[in-house]
């Protein structure tokens, strides 16, 4: 007489193995697992059997199978990402991993090309397709201005993609930095003269000229003089400027606690003033002994020669 269960098929045991062997495997590599690796770690399988339980964990969506520098390999698959993306074929979730891998810096498009070794129709076609559903966006770069790299749709774009507070729509503020340069020095200017006031030894006028790079920045907060949310790090690279145009020094003191340490700065006044030579371009220019009439840097060409005689 027939059962009236249904028969269920069952997977070989070796071959439920070796499946969840692989899927540790790409858990203890996460930047990836070569065919080889999975051989030197499997050598009681047959190839026949590792080819089965690699395309089954493909086909069931666990891993990925994707193009590196050293050939082909097999990532497992993120669950979050895959809900995501559901619906899509899989040259799409390709796609998605390889921008999703790059995190906030974005990837070039010659880079999805090569990484997921599709022709430049398919990869366009996709892009556009993932832009649609606002699963990724494209941002334009500030070392390439006709270039845009490719990110997901929820990240926030790394300073080194937009230039952070120094740029807008690629151009650079040189304005705004300049108000900044003038502002940051001035606060410092005006904390060393209330220091002098004071009339105190020599030593304890000095240590009161400091300010730290918080103080500037709430002082420039305060005035309100940027229309975007500036850092603390921001302020400190104003502050390096002036330390370069010999305006500021800089003085490291550990903080209280396990705080660390703690940059602060003071105005400071040259003890002569620079002769006319420095004040020109060429007195300070790294590449002065390269430069000369008919080369690639000559003085008829040189931009900061032509700023500094219209200024």
């Amino acid at each position: 007489m027939a059962s009236a269960h249904p028969s269920v098929k069952q997977e070989p045991v070796e071959a439920v193995d070796l499946e969840s062997r692989i899927i540790e495997l790409c858990q203890q590599i996460p930047k990836g697992v070569t065919d080889a690796a999975i051989q030197n770690d499997m050598p009681q399988f047959t190839p026949q059997q590792r080819v089965m339980a690699i395309n089954r964990l493909l086909s069931t969506g666990q891993i990925d199978l994707l193009k590196s520098s050293t050939g082909l390999v097999y990532k497992l698959k993120d669950p979050s990402a895959t809900s995501k993306i559901k619906g899509s074929d899989n040259q799409e979730k390709l796609v998605y991993q390889i921008i999703e891998e790059q995190g906030n810096k974005g990837i070039w498009i010659r880079d999805i090309r090569f990484k997921s070794n599709l022709l430049l129709t398919q990869v366009n076609k996709i892009l556009k397709n993932l832009e649609s559903k606002k699963l990724i966006k494209a941002v334009k770069s500030v070392a390439a201005s006709k270039k845009k790299v490719y990110m997901l749709y929820n990240v926030e774009p790394d300073r080194s993609v937009t230039g952070g507070a120094w740029y807008s729509d690629q151009d650079f503020e040189s304005e705004f930095v300049e108000v900044l340069n003038q502002q940051c020095f001035k606060f410092l200017e005006q904390k060393a003269s209330k220091a002098k006031e004071t009339k105190t030894d020599p030593i304890a006028q000095r240590n009161s000229s400091y300010g730290s790079s918080a103080d500037v920045w709430k002082f420039i907060s305060e005035l309100g003089i940027s229309k975007v949310q500036l850092s603390v790090e921001d302020i400190e690279t104003i502050l390096e400027t002036l330390i370069c145009d010999g305006k500021v020094e800089r003085s490291i003191v550990a903080s209280a606690g396990d705080a660390g340490q703690t940059k602060l700065y003071r105005a400071v006044a040259p003890l002569i003033q620079p002769t006319g030579l420095m004040r020109m371009p060429c007195g300070v220019c790294p590449v002065f002994d390269q430069c000369y009439e008919g080369g690639s840097i000559s003085p008829s060409t040189c931009l900061y020669m032509k700023e500094w005689l219209e200024y």
